[in-house]
């Protein structure tokens, strides 16, 4: 252990990310990747790319980008940055907005990189055990609001229950509580579009709410790290012009993400096909014994029958097929399974390994 290391660094347990094997033969279930391709309009930006223009520094702030992300969410540009994927706009966020032993306040159990980063700011985390359905406590903006909390976090659909928060409750949180709400939506393109969902609506009333999307999950761009932040532009330009790295986003991951919004109805088109998947994915887990919570994103969060050898057993056994599911060893998780929504084929040979573990 280096001596030069901060005391809060010593002290704190890094993220742990989920398993990235070699082997493409793996059936990768474990880190909620679309299982489609990008749009072939990605593929044609990628091969137009002229590498020449690699030798000069890209566009500073992706300005024709965040044209393109502000006309999508109805919005203007002055109320997007741009970022290195979701997790550097959850790095800025806390960077801009939580003080040096300040408090950051979440979910129990959420995304485990948020006390990461809170540690790494050197602050105070403060979580608040969801209720016994996954819902978010009715007072959950009064206690985080009780302990000054300056940033919370919530994600929406969760992670890793895939459960859905109404807009309405979110709102009445952004109304009562003390700091800045910063809504997760990483996996809100797979919502069912029947129930009228709007990241918009969040940014046009209230001055303390930042909304986080990434291209990682609907726009099939994992491999590329590209997400953005939306929010009042009062809460947007510091990040912007003061927290931000210089030249954050490289000049291949503009063209592409751009290439990846205009094709509007491709995105859409594998957002549909995974929902359908989810639908049918938990149906056959029913049939098996395995009971699965309703989810709006691109998972299920599902508990094997309890005559079975268990959920870490299963999971070992699997990745010894070759296929990875995810494990949490957490009190509330450590039961269950997060299954990704895969193709049909790769979701039917989960099904068929496991038949085995149903009585």
């Amino acid at each position: 252990m280096s001596k030069f290391q901060r005391p809060n660094i010593q002290r704190m347990q890094g993220y742990s990310w989920g398993e990235q094997p070699l082997d493409v033969q793996t059936i990768k279930l474990n880190t909620n990747e679309n299982p489609y391709p990008p749009s072939p309009a990605v593929t044609d930006a990628l091969s137009a790319f002229a590498a020449d223009s690699l030798r000069t520094y890209p566009q500073p702030t992706a300005d024709a980008l965040r044209e393109q992300i502000a006309e999508l969410h109805g919005l203007s540009k002055n109320q997007v940055v741009v970022t290195h994927a979701g997790d550097e706009a959850l790095r800025l966020a806390v960077t801009a907005y939580v003080s040096p032993g300040g408090t950051f306040a979440g979910t129990d159990p959420s995304y485990s990189l948020y006390p990461v980063l809170a540690q790494i700011q050197d602050a105070q985390t403060f979580n608040i055990d969801l209720e016994a359905n996954w819902s978010i406590p009715t007072d959950f903006a009064a206690r985080a609001s009780a302990e000054n909390a300056q940033l919370t976090c919530l994600v929406n659909p969760h992670a890793p229950s895939g459960r859905f928060t109404h807009a309405e409750d979110l709102h009445q949180i952004a109304r009562t509580i003390s700091g800045v709400l910063l809504i997760d939506e990483a996996y809100a393109d797979f919502i069912d579009p029947e129930i009228g969902y709007s990241s918009r609506e969040f940014v046009e009333q209230h001055d303390n709410v930042l909304i986080l999307r990434t291209f990682s999950k609907g726009y099939s761009l994992a491999g590329l790290r590209l997400g953005y932040l939306l929010g009042d532009q009062e809460l947007i330009t510091p990040i912007l012009e003061k927290t931000r790295d210089s030249y954050n986003v490289d000049a291949i991951s503009q063209s592409l993400g751009i290439a990846a919004l205009k094709d509007q109805t491709y995105a859409r088109s594998t957002w549909k096909k995974v929902r359908e998947q989810r639908q049918l994915l938990a149906q056959q887990l029913a049939a098996l014994g395995w009971s699965c919570l309703a989810s709006e994103a691109n998972f299920l969060l599902t508990t094997p029958p309890s005559d079975s050898i268990g959920a870490e057993a299963i999971y070992k056994t699997l990745k010894t097929e070759n296929i990875l599911v995810r494990y949490f060893d957490h009190p509330r998780l450590n039961d269950k399974l997060r299954i990704s929504i895969g193709t049909e084929k790769q979701n039917q040979i989960l099904l068929k390994n496991l038949r085995r573990f149903s009585s």
